[in-house]
């Protein structure tokens, strides 16, 4: 039966929170703000945060400082997943990651369709892999993030989840 099994440890992990906005600052990231408590909350640690703006070059350099960065062991960014001109957080995934996590926006999307309906089919939300760090991409919205959060990675980024997690892997993310 998939869940927590309490027989294992709980490893905490680094996770670094970016949010791509050209709309937003610290204070009005609300989607930021409930990422920041929900990592904490789960018992992990905020390596970094940053807003940044809806710009290929400067979404790359920060998730390259961060993928290079031994205390980083997850990205999460939210934001900049959509369809418009400024939408372009899966572009700069695409430059950084060594492989990609297709499952994470196919159960996204499916989640997500309980809550916006076939709206969910806007969404880009990503995930991949590079140099051994995870990355994640949830689009900007309260309702989303939370769906990505609570549905998906509070589990996957938990070592007790079973059958299997993302942390369990991290170990051997950079093999061969």
């Amino acid at each position: 039966m998939p869940g927590i099994d309490e027989n294992k440890r709980f490893v905490p992990i680094n996770i670094a929170v970016m949010t791509v906005t050209d709309t937003r600052n610290l204070d009005t990231d609300t989607s930021g703000k409930i990422l920041l408590e929900r990592i904490s909350e789960a018992g992990h640690k905020v390596a970094d945060r940053a807003l940044v703006k809806d710009d290929v070059p400067v979404i790359v350099a920060r998730l390259t400082e961060w993928i290079n960065s031994p205390a980083v062991d997850v990205i999460i960014t939210n934001g900049g997943t959509g369809l418009t001109g400024r939408d372009v957080t899966p572009e700069a995934f695409a430059q950084v990651c060594h492989k990609e996590i297709p499952g994470f926006g196919e159960l996204f999307r499916w989640i997500s369709y309980s809550s916006i309906g076939s709206s969910t089919i806007q969404s880009r939300a990503t995930a991949g892999v590079a140099n051994g760090t995870y990355l994640f991409a949830l689009p900007g919205s309260t309702g989303a993030v939370k769906d990505g959060w609570d549905n998906i990675l509070v589990k996957q980024l938990d070592a007790r989840h079973s059958p299997c997690n993302f942390v369990e892997l991290i170990p051997r993310l950079k093999e061969g």
